[in-house]
């Protein structure tokens, strides 16, 4: 059996990202130890091929092309340690769906999904969505290796849309987010019938769990998918809902971010105003050229494509005053034209399983005053804190950890409180043990800062 799979290995090897030129890998010899793998169907799949591997954690998929790095690249911090050596099958394939915005395996087809089975099965499943715009591949890194290294079946879906142009999925507004919902769905049901199909027998307790859009997500399907899942992680969450968006601090940043740089303080008053974290201004200049422009525009085009008329997505770096510029987007002015969009996507608060909250002092794209705060709130007014959530305050902690690279002076990887977390909601649901209360989590003076993180 060994051999089998070292040949595998070796056939791939020189071509390391066969995933993305095409190679079926169906087509390879399955061994022994994976001999059931023969009458594994997804249900519902258009497409599918297994893999049987010796190692289904990213250093293992990357010699074999069984993920794609781009999809999960500057999501984590150098010096993360990673389990290793996790043998079991990997399944690839997608869903009936009209759209094509997803070039992974070669296939140009959205919908796709990742579910891998290990050999050294727990009885338990995680199902995650892409954060961003990415692809199924995203949180292999930051989620996968983890959770199989535990023992758990895993399932990842690339939300039926992909990209940086995603809004034009769907007929209406709206349409392209509220598919996400779906596809987890999907994704979800199929995955249980598959393992039912492999192990033999049901996943004892599924879990959601994502970051940033997968952890809206996470917070959607805690919401209103109670019959699927036993609980959720819920990692720094998007927060769309009527009152609480990111078209309301977003235009903000854009108009007045040039004046704080040079020098206004009343642009500082107003950036700090919005939401911004006071002491997240080393954070400002990176936001403002790489995601607040951006973010603006497409998820706006997504929920409110007519404020700027026949164009797409808006003008790029435009100052206010410019016509159709986001920098004068007025998102109280515009409610009654993004009403029916965000109301087929919005986060109310009522969560009806078991989920943990973490998000990070020092968050720059979602900040925490604006969104966790926010939701968290949310959850207490529907009478729910105590029973079925948990919030924890992560100090320093920003919305993606490969910053801590940069800045290792003032941030922190939220990883190992993410994997903490994960650990707390396992003993809330299958022990009943409640997790320790909402709470602040201190930046730490371990020397392992990327690694370790403690919540009591």
């Amino acid at each position: 059996m060994k051999f089998i799979r070292l040949m595998f290995i070796i056939c791939l090897f020189s071509t390391p990202f066969l995933l993305q030129q095409g190679v079926n890998a169906s087509n390879q010899s399955v061994s022994n130890e994976c001999e059931n793998a023969d009458g594994v169907s997804v249900p519902g799949a258009e497409k599918q091929k297994i893999a049987c591997l010796d190692d289904l954690s990213t250093e293992g998929l990357v010699l074999t092309g069984h993920t794609n790095p781009n999809d999960w690249a500057g999501l984590h911090a150098a010096g993360t340690s990673n389990p290793v050596g996790i043998p079991g099958i990997q399944i690839d394939g997608y869903f009936p769906d009209t759209s094509t915005t997803n070039k992974n395996n070669n296939w140009n087809h959205d919908s796709q999904f990742v579910i891998r089975l290990p050999d050294n099965w727990n009885g338990k499943l995680v199902i995650t969505g892409a954060p961003g715009n990415r692809a199924q591949y995203a949180n292999d890194f930051i989620i996968s290796d983890w959770v199989l290294s535990k023992g758990y079946a895993f399932a990842s879906t690339d939300k039926g849309n992909t990209g940086l142009q995603f809004y034009k999925d769907g007929d209406k507004p709206g349409d392209a987010i509220a598919e996400w919902h779906d596809r987890v769905r999907e994704l979800t049901v199929a995955a249980k019938k598959t393992i039912k199909q492999y192990y033999g027998k049901p996943a004892k307790f599924t879990y959601m769990t994502g970051i940033s859009n997968g952890g809206y997500l996470t917070r959607y399907a805690i919401e209103n998918s109670p019959d699927l899942f036993d609980g959720g992680v819920d990692w720094e969450g998007t927060l769309f809902s009527e009152d609480h968006n990111l078209l309301q601090y977003l235009p903000t940043a854009l108009t007045y971010y040039p004046e704080f740089k040079l020098g206004s303080e009343d642009a500082h008053k107003k950036m700090l105003e919005a939401g911004f974290e006071p002491g997240s201004e080393f954070l400002w200049d990176y936001h403002y050229s790489v995601y607040w422009d951006l973010t603006q525009r497409i998820y706006r085009e997504e929920l409110d494509p007519t404020y700027d008329g026949e164009l797409e997505a808006g003008i790029p770096y435009c100052q206010p005053g410019t016509p159709n510029c986001d920098a004068d987007y007025n998102y109280e002015e515009r409610k009654g034209f993004v009403k029916e969009a965000i109301d087929k996507v919005a986060l109310t608060g009522k969560i009806k399983k078991p989920m943990i909250t973490l998000h990070g002092t020092m968050d720059t794209l979602l900040p925490i005053k604006t969104d966790s705060d926010v939701y968290t709130r949310m959850i207490e007014e529907n009478g729910e804190r105590n029973n079925k959530h948990r919030y924890y305050t992560i100090e320093d902690g920003t919305h993606t950890d490969s910053l801590y690279d940069q800045h290792p002076d003032k941030l922190r990887p939220i990883l190992p409180c993410y994997r903490e977390s994960f650990e707390l909601m396992e003993q809330w649901v299958e022990d009943k043990e409640k997790p320790p209360e909402n709470q602040f989590i201190e930046h730490p003076e371990s020397d392992d800062v990327v690694n370790s993180c403690t919540i009591q």
